[in-house]
Formats: C-alpha cells, sequence, structure tokens
C-alpha cells in the first residue's frame, strides 16, 4: 500500500493557510516563469475601443490568459495557424506582490510588487468570430507567445502608474503611442473589482489595458516596445512551423 500524507484541509483540497505560505514563498520578480494567473482588462481605453467598434465599459471588462504565453526576450512572438489576422497592443503590466482579496481600491498599491511592459497578442479573426457566436475569447488570446513581457519592473522605475507613456512600432514605425492617464478604471479599481471574486496571489499579472492603435503583424517583422526612458524590448514575428 502506498500512503499520502496531505496537508490539511477539506477532503484532498488543501487549506486556505497552506495556500497563503506557498503563496508567500513565490518571487514577484520571477513571475515570467511563475506566475499563476494573467488578469486581462479588455477595452480599458476608450479610443481603443472605439477603433474597433466596441462599446465603452461601464465596469471592468476581463479575460485570462495562460502562464503559458509568457515569453521573454529573445524568443519570437509566434503566429498561430488558427489565424490569418494577429494584432498587437501595448500595456503596463502589474506584477502582485502580495495576495489579495477583497481590498479596497485606495490600498491597492502595498499588493504591488511591481511592473512590466507586456504586449497582448490578440488573434483578432479568432476573437471577434468568438464574440459572434457568444463564445470565451481564450484561443484568440492564449496562444503561445501571447503576452511577451519585459521582465521585471521595479515600483521605483514607475512613481506614477497612472501617468506612463507606452509606445509600439513596427519595423521602426510608430503604431501605438498612449498613456496610462487615458484608462477608462484605475489600477484600484480593477484590483478592487477583480479581487471582489479572484484571489490574486504574488506573481501573478494583471494587463491594464492598451492605447489605440492596434494593428496585424506579419512574419518577418520586428516589436518594439517602449516605456520611454525606462525600459524597451523587441519581438520578431515569426510563423508557426514544425
Amino acid at each position: 500500500f502506498v500512503h499520502l500524507f496531505l496537508p490539511c484541509g477539506t477532503g484532498l483540497g488543501v487549506s486556505s493557510e497552506v495556500k497563503r505560505r506557498m503563496a508567500a514563498r513565490v518571487d514577484p520578480r520571477l513571475f515570467a516563469t511563475h506566475a499563476r494567473q494573467i488578469v486581462c482588462v479588455a477595452r480599458n481605453f476608450a479610443a481603443h475601443a472605439k477603433e474597433l467598434n466596441n462599446a465603452v465599459p461601464s465596469e471592468p471588462k476581463l479575460f485570462l490568459k495562460p502562464p503559458a504565453a509568457l515569453v521573454l526576450q529573445p524568443h519570437p512572438v509566434v503566429i498561430p495557424r488558427t489565424s490569418k489576422n494577429v494584432h498587437h497592443e501595448v500595456e503596463l503590466g502589474v506584477v502582485i506582490g502580495e495576495q489579495c482579496k477583497k481590498i479596497r481600491r485606495e490600498e491597492y498599491m502595498r499588493y504591488i510588487a511591481g511592473y512590466t511592459l507586456a504586449l497582448d497578442m490578440t488573434a483578432r479573426d479568432v476573437q471577434q468570430e468568438a464574440q459572434k457566436q457568444g463564445m470565451p475569447w481564450f484561443v484568440g488570446k492564449g496562444f503561445d507567445t501571447a503576452c511577451p513581457v519585459s521582465g521585471f519592473l521595479e515600483k521605483s522605475l514607475i512613481p506614477d502608474p497612472h501617468n506612463v507613456d507606452l509606445e509600439l512600432r513596427v519595423d521602426g514605425e510608430v503604431r501605438q503611442s498612449g498613456n496610462t492617464n487615458q484608462m477608462i478604471f484605475s489600477i484600484g479599481e480593477m484590483m478592487e473589482y477583480i479581487t471582489g471574486f479572484l484571489t490574486l496571489y504574488p506573481g501573478d499579472l494583471l494587463l491594464t489595458g492598451t492605447p489605440s492603435g492596434v494593428g496585424q503583424v506579419q512574419a518577418g517583422q520586428r516589436l518594439s516596445a517602449s516605456i520611454p526612458g525606462v525600459v524597451s524590448m523587441n519581438f520578431d514575428v515569426v510563423d508557426d512551423v514544425d
């Protein structure tokens, strides 16, 4: 007989205290390889919502990306075979530093470890077809390499996350240029809303939305994203091959 020794809890589950201790051991600076959840806020810039003919939301609209979507330089962005229209979306990412549940918006900063520059790569044709059918966006948002990131940015590098310039160039041409002061929902509002029903853990990533100017990318192009004066990153785009 094999004897299994499980942590205390209900049935085969793990107790909330054990979960808390497990979460506390995660170094948020390693989020790119240790994130459990990537929670994304859609249409958080009014101009972006309008450019895709979507209504401006009255409350945060959320979707998830799997941790497998995370990728660091120099790995390329791979266009999945399921799509013929992949778009770039540059965003500020928030890296969670402490487990949080049902927080108040005014206390959000205590739960943040740092930030990252991120791309929310989107198979737009797949996403829009899912929308027409009333289906989830997962396939359009959750493919491998769908979340390129710069790595961890210390909080001191971004003293005010609500005043951050974001820029995206394709082969040197500026495609997106905006500032987080254009966001509809503040980071505190987003985190209050999300943690009302979902626990966030150290190393989890929150994507805060993209400014207008999103567009299609092609194999052979280079994506250059930056928070000017803080960080920049480059990703080559390739087709999926055997």
